[in-house]
């Protein structure tokens, strides 16, 4: 039985700004491994953009499996679909080749958070099979494993190219946290404050009684 893996990230980002960086999210220092990337189609179904990319990454594999992938890389092709009227981009992408010994197909799911349009979740979900008689059930915790370990090189990778695509951004959102923490500082310093008054007039109060 296929491996089932799914989680999610949240970029502090929109999604128009995240839909923007996912075509330019190549080069970044943690995707090393990614050898090249191709459009090989692209048009727009209606109103829909669709677009097809082969990619090429390295396939390092463990010392036991060796006798399994014999190939230096591996190619995966990667399927989308942007919806620009509800606002949700769709991939998915599976490796071309090596099927029966393993197979990796993921989806993802980009959308904006309920709770702040300025965020975008981004919900994966994967399946990793394999069909090698007696060795199935290692190399499909081995397909887990490894996946796990390169959705956090994903986001990390995603989330650096947005930082370099919109730095204002950044600063933006550092000036409104900067601003929240004044105001609350402000707010403690006015409630210290309002303590501080009425713990005198109380002083007071006894003091005339007295």
């Amino acid at each position: 039985m296929a491996k089932y893996y799914e989680n999610s990230t949240t970029f502090n980002y929109s999604w128009e700004q995240v839909t923007q960086c996912f075509w330019n999210r190549y080069p970044n220092p943690f995707s090393m491994h990614v050898l090249s990337e191709d459009t090989v189609c692209r048009e727009i179904k209606n109103g829909k953009l669709h677009s097809k990319r082969l990619l090429t990454k390295t396939n390092r594999v463990p010392k036991w499996g060796e006798r399994f992938f014999k190939a230096k890389s591996v190619s995966i092709l990667e399927e989308s679909v942007v919806d620009p009227k509800e606002r949700v981009l769709v991939t998915y992408t599976r490796n071309i080749g090596f099927n029966k010994i393993m197979s990796v197909v993921e989806k993802v799911t980009y959308r904006s958070s309920p709770d702040n349009p300025a965020k975008t979740i981004a919900t994966r979900s994967a399946w990793i099979d394999s069909s090698v008689f007696g060795f199935a059930t290692a190399i499909r915790a081995f397909g887990l494993d490894r996946f796990k370990k390169n959705c956090t090189k994903t986001a990390s990778g995603f989330d650096y190219v947005l930082q370099h695509m919109f730095p204002v951004h950044q600063s933006s959102l550092a000036s409104l946290h900067n601003q929240h923490q004044h105001t609350k500082a402000q707010k403690i310093k006015e409630a210290a404050k309002h303590v501080k008054a009425q713990a005198e007039q109380f002083v007071q109060n006894i003091s005339v009684k007295g």
